[in-house]
Formats: structure tokens, sequence, C-alpha cells
């Protein structure tokens, strides 16, 4: 598959949707930077090593997907401060 098609679109912004709607914020608790920084990036690897794969597949709509969730995973991960990324607004969503 090579087009993002307005059905995939439904599929991915129904997913969000949900997410948003479902979304309750913390206001207490304990985070353990190191273990939370260590996670966020083992997601950021695991989504772009999945960017590869489907694309190695030429299947470009989910390559496009996982690249973009990798992606988010860093910039999260650099917004909340657990990642420092020099300041870098150019890559990440900071300052």
């Amino acid at each position: 598959m090579d087009k993002i098609t307005n059905e995939k679109l439904d599929r991915y912004f129904t997913i969000t949707n949900k997410a948003l709607k479902k979304v309750k914020i913390v206001k207490t608790g304990e985070i353990d930077f190191e273990k939370a920084a260590k996670d966020f990036l083992d997601m950021a690897q695991r989504y772009y090593d999945d960017a590869k794969h489907f694309r190695d597949k030429k299947d470009y709509v989910n390559a496009f997907a996982c690249i973009n969730y990798a992606h988010g995973w860093l910039d999260a991960g650099a917004r909340i401060g657990l990642f420092d990324v020099d300041h870098d607004s150019e890559l990440f969503t900071v300052d």
C-alpha cells in the first residue's frame, strides 16, 4: 500500500479521538526519570525499526505512521524533560 486513503485516515483519527477522550491528568505521583526516559527511548527505537520494516515491504502508509510515532516519543520525552536535546527546537518542540 503506497497511498494514504480516507479510510486509513479515518482509522487513525478514530483511534486518536478515543485516546484524547480517555486521557486523565494525573496530579500526583513519583516518576523515575531514568526508567521513564529508557522506556520512551525504547518505544521510539521500536517504532523506528517498524518504520524501516514497513518501508522495506513498500508499505509506505504504515512506514510513515511508524516514523511519526517514533519521533513523537522522542519529542514527548524532550518536551517533558526526560531527554537533554540541547534546546534543539528544530528537531523537537522545546523552548
